[in-house]
């Protein structure tokens, strides 16, 4: 391992990868795998660095970015092996991309410019470069692995770029009381699937009013998440300074508890 040792960080962890994915020397289990088995992995390990940030964890984040990156490195060796691309044209692309994108930094385009000028600039940059790829629907390029959530608010956001919106939010908020009434309807009429579709009908406009309201709805729904777990850990500590347990419990008992974690601000 002093080889190793002796390169310098990225070459290093380049140099390591090439070693698992060895078919006679390297690690089975990493030998075996493919772009699509490794996708989930790196889908998780991209909201790890999102949770360490909600936490404000730094050290962990340290860490999940080294994870985050490793997969970058697993995608690109296995391109490499396919004779695709490798590490360096993946840096070299997104160190043009970047460079391309910002022509207020890198070019001869005017700084003075408010943050709002500047993703207005940036999304004008990337329709052009949709343009250029020959994707002929304003929504075919929304990528399909996205979560449900996150993936909603683009393709409204990709719609209401060619004006296909509601001109206000009074009627995003019309639409969910429309939604939520037809929810209530399906529920006591209609089978199961047909309650699905309903439900994801409602999240969806949902999804459109948040971003109405300037509000990412991953972020509002994790914080919601967060919140969730601190009142019910607050719960679970109060029933076992009785020695309780949440099924020991009713649901008045713990709705009192709730409201107290509410009160106090957690």
């Amino acid at each position: 391992m002093d080889d190793l040792a002796r390169l310098p960080p990225l070459e290093r962890l380049r140099a390591i990868m090439a070693r698992l994915r060895d078919p006679v020397t390297g690690c089975p289990w990493d030998v075996e795998q493919s772009f699509a088995s490794i996708a989930p992995y790196t889908i998780e390990e991209a909201y790890e660095v999102a949770d360490a940030i909600e936490r404000q964890d730094w050290a962990e984040l340290k860490g999940e970015l080294g994870d985050l990156l490793f997969q970058s490195v697993f995608h690109a060796r296995m391109a490499e092996e396919a004779g695709l691309f490798d590490l360096d044209d993946v840096a070299t692309a997104i160190a043009d991309k970047m460079i391309a994108r910002h022509p207020h930094v890198f070019g001869q385009d005017s700084n003075a410019k408010s943050a709002e000028q500047q993703v207005e600039d940036w999304e004008t940059v990337k329709a052009a470069e949709r343009a250029a790829k020959a994707r002929g629907g304003v929504l075919d390029d929304v990528a399909l692995g996205l979560p449900a959530l996150m993936r909603a608010e683009k393709l409204q956001k990709r719609a209401a770029r060619v004006g296909f919106d509601w001109p206000e939010i009074g009627l995003v908020i019309d639409k969910i009381a429309e939604e939520a009434r037809e929810l209530a309807e399906a529920r006591e009429t209609l089978p199961h699937d047909k309650i699905e579709e309903e439900m994801g009908d409602l999240l969806f406009v949902m999804a459109n009013l948040a971003r109405h309201l300037k509000v990412d709805p991953e972020t509002a729904l994790r914080r919601a998440n967060a919140k969730f777990t601190r009142r019910f850990h607050h719960i679970e500590a109060e029933l076992a300074r009785h020695g309780k347990r949440p099924e020991d419990s009713d649901l008045a008992e713990m709705d009192r508890l709730w409201d107290y974690a509410k009160a106090a601000g957690l």
